[in-house]
């Protein structure tokens, strides 16, 4: 098993907070490590010796993190500015080769969403998680335990039975087989895999200053200091 993330997108609505750096280097004020770093460090704590990073904006940032860190390595979306992060994880196809697990690059979250993927024996699974009214969530419609639908608008949908966390995992053998010709965003692609729904999980995604608050107030005071280590800032 390894681990591939995404990690290509320009992240403007944090521009002003990051620099021009990556959303996956944002430092959150109570963590001791950035976004990318803290999954890369809970990646290797369970075992994952191989990181791909599909990069595309700034990837020379992300060339650089991997000088140090043996198994990470990089490849970059080279058309990342018109296209999606299906595109993204298409270009590593000759990459990939053999069971991965899938994240986004600006996420927060602890262990146990890892945790429960890896312990799981569905080859081809994602992680959901109860609804958490964070804004530009991806709602979830699951029938049968299966996800049938997915969208970030609520009326497109017939019923709304979770939330999309961002961690997904795939079999080689799934992997070769996906139709990229006709998404933009991956999460598409994962339509009829089985879903798993982790309720009360500590997590975010870090797309935009509300985003950043609500990760500062009511998800750091609540991981795990066992999970990494957290500075003495952690209110």
């Amino acid at each position: 098993m390894i681990a591939v993330i995404l990690a290509a997108g320009l992240g403007s609505r944090l521009r002003g907070l990051n620099g021009d750096l990556p959303k996956g280097f944002l430092r959150i004020s109570g963590l001791e490590l950035s976004l990318i770093e803290r999954s890369i460090a809970l990646l290797s704590k369970f075992g994952i010796n191989k990181i791909i990073i599909g990069t595309g904006y700034n990837a020379k940032e992300y060339d650089k993190l991997a000088l140090k860190y043996s198994h990470v390595l990089t490849h970059k979306n080279e058309h990342f500015a018109n296209t999606g992060s299906a595109y993204t994880l298409e270009c590593l196809k000759g990459i990939i080769d053999e069971d991965f697990l899938l994240l986004e690059s600006d996420l927060l979250y602890e262990s146990k969403a890892l945790k429960t993927l890896l312990e799981d024996n569905h080859k081809d699974l994602i992680l959901a998680s109860s609804l958490t009214q964070s804004g530009d969530e991806v709602f979830l419609e699951i029938v049968d335990s299966k996800l049938k639908n997915l969208s970030k608008n609520q009326s497109e949908l017939n019923s709304i039975n979770a939330e999309l966390v961002g961690i997904s995992k795939i079999s080689l053998d799934t992997f070769k087989k996906l139709d990229f010709t006709k998404v933009k965003d991956y999460e598409y692609l994962l339509k009829n895999f089985q879903a798993k729904i982790e309720n009360n999980l500590i997590w975010c995604e870090i797309d935009c200053l509300e985003h950043l608050h609500r990760a500062q107030e009511k998800i750091i005071p609540y991981l795990d200091f066992k999970d990494l280590k957290i500075t003495k800032e952690k209110k």
